[in-house]
């Protein structure tokens, strides 16, 4: 049996358990910490819980009509395992309700993942007030945009202390950006990715839009620091590889790893797809079980 029918039964089930319904809108603050709100998808297992939760940060696509359809796929999935999932949308509300994937305006850094990390916090804060939630074991998961903002919502610094007052218990970062101008672009002052929790990264060898070697390189001096970031980089494998979709570039993406500035490819890999299902269920399972 090939890898694509292996895994319809199990998408299949994900899809009769998940409950999903247009979530609250939920505080958060903008760029110059004044109040404000953003909308977000809720999905929960039947059941009156406690569950353990995680917060699903969209990629550069958004939530809205021209949504990868990502964030939903990994909520069904999770959702299947046993798991409240809460998607704060960071985009619609802020003026880009079509995302950012080709937009290369100013006006894109208003929803940067630097920003976008206060909406994880406030995702996280807004679990942690229901009673089918167990607040004590939600986890964090982003892809590509997301991704990024994943990685930059765990990094331990002292800038927050909603963050030192209310932590993640674990996060997932898929295809990521781990580089900037300056190398990693996040990091503590010894050059390393410090965490608030462990983080596990997923990112494919033939990823151009987000390389794989700075997550490489990140994860190496991370754990070289002692602290608990793990990798895995899947070989032949795009960008966006947790798909269906064939391989395709579309030359008008931002991409800040083209010599232009412009072009990207997406596209899924079963063999990725399906390793990434059991790499991120056995990963949360370690980190979010109840006895943990």
């Amino acid at each position: 049996m090939n890898t694509a029918a292996r895994l319809a039964p199990f998408a299949l089930s994900a899809l009769l358990a998940a409950c999903a319904s247009s979530g609250p809108s939920i505080p958060t603050t903008d760029a110059n910490g004044a109040p404000e709100r953003i909308p977000t998808e809720l999905y929960k297992p039947e059941g009156p819980g406690p569950f353990p939760a995680v917060v699903l940060m969209h990629d550069c696509s958004g939530l809205g009509s021209r949504a990868s359809g990502g964030p939903e796929r990994w909520a069904k999935e999770l959702v299947a395992h046993g798991y409240v999932v809460l998607l704060p949308d960071s985009f619609s509300t802020r003026g880009f309700p079509g995302g950012v994937c080709t937009d290369p305006s100013p006006g894109r850094n208003e929803v940067n993942p630097y920003r976008r990390a206060r909406d994880a916090y406030a995702a996280l804060a807004y679990l942690q007030t229901l009673a089918y939630v167990d607040g004590t074991r939600v986890g964090l998961m982003g892809a590509s945009h997301g991704g990024s903002t994943t990685l930059l919502a765990m990094l331990a610094h002292t800038d927050g202390e909603q963050r030192a007052q209310s932590r993640f218990s674990a996060a997932v970062a898929l295809y990521p950006g781990c580089a900037g101008p300056k190398g990693n672009v996040v990091a503590n002052s010894t050059g390393a990715y410090q965490p608030l929790a462990p983080v596990l990264i997923l990112i494919g060898d033939r990823d151009d839009w987000s390389p794989a070697e700075p997550c490489r390189r990140l994860a190496d001096t991370a754990q070289k620091a002692g602290y608990p970031v793990a990798i895995k980089v899947y070989a032949g494998a795009y960008h966006a590889f947790d798909s269906s979709s064939p391989p395709r570039y579309v030359a008008a993406r931002v991409n800040a790893n083209s010599p232009t500035g412009r072009g990207a490819t997406t596209g899924g890999n079963a063999e990725a797809w399906a390793d990434s299902i059991r790499e991120v269920e056995a990963f949360l399972g370690r980190h979010l079980a109840a006895n943990h």
